[in-house]
């Protein structure tokens, strides 16, 4: 398929993870992909394996946002925007810090916002675009993670709320919150409750009604659907990625 030939996508988040199934899987079907990341060495290593092109951007920084919605509009347009930048700093909510909420919610709420923001502009001038928002199923409550959650609830509201304004200029805005999902920050999670990435997929596949855990290209697949014209009547959902109900 080529869905999405002669398109622009920009994928922040894009180096690694999610973020680089999905850069990847939209470059396959033909868009040229401009990854937003601030891991420079990581989104230039995963431009160059599709052929697209990276920029160093803090999602927190407005300037830093702007700067990457304009280097991808420089093509003429901006057809895509998945906002997949996040990091985690778990801890119980008596234990976690002002740093550790204020990072998390900068992050991922502020950074989300910031780049629905900044593509609106290109977005409203050509009159379409689909933007898809990175969630998660702790957006519903998980233990240790009160900003990670509050920050992901958030996300789906913004994007319930960005297809009721922008649905008049042909833009749709979407959410996809995944399960557990294999990538360097579930790693990360295991690590602080102590117990092996091994033993904590195998603990994660037990309680899934499929048997397994999520691999990145399942989000990837889900966000090129919500992306391309098959999902032209679809917006201002969120869609669980999770193995099960």
């Amino acid at each position: 398929m080529r869905r999405f030939e002669g398109q622009t996508a920009l994928v922040t988040g894009g180096a690694k993870g999610i973020g680089a199934a999905t850069a990847a899987r939209l470059a396959s079907e033909g868009a040229h992909v401009v990854i937003a990341d601030f891991d420079e060495a990581g989104a230039t290593e995963t431009a160059e394996k599709i052929g697209g092109r990276a920029v160093r951007c803090d999602v927190t920084s407005r300037e830093d946002v702007e700067a990457a919605v304009a280097a991808a509009s420089e093509t003429g347009r901006l057809d895509i925007l998945v906002t997949c930048a996040g990091i985690i700093r778990d801890n119980l909510l008596h234990k976690m810090s002002d740093d550790d909420w204020d990072a998390v919610i900068s992050t991922h709420l502020r950074g989300t916002f910031l780049s629905a923001r900044a593509a609106q502009g290109p977005m409203v001038e050509q009159k379409s675009g689909s933007m898809v928002l990175i969630s998660s199923v702790s957006a519903l409550g998980n233990r240790g993670q009160a900003n990670y959650s509050a920050a992901k609830a958030g996300i789906q509201g913004l994007a319930k709320t960005l297809s009721l304004e922008l649905g008049r200029f042909g833009i749709r805005a979407n959410c996809v919150a995944p399960g557990f999902i294999v990538t360097a920050m579930t790693a990360q999670t295991a690590e602080r409750i102590g117990v092996s990435f091994e033993d904590f997929q195998a603990a994660g596949a037990a309680q899934t009604p499929l048997g397994r855990v999520g691999q990145p290209e399942d989000v990837a697949g889900v966000v090129a659907f919500l992306c391309s014209d098959d999902a032209s009547y679809v917006s201002g959902q969120v869609v669980y990625v999770r193995g099960g109900p």
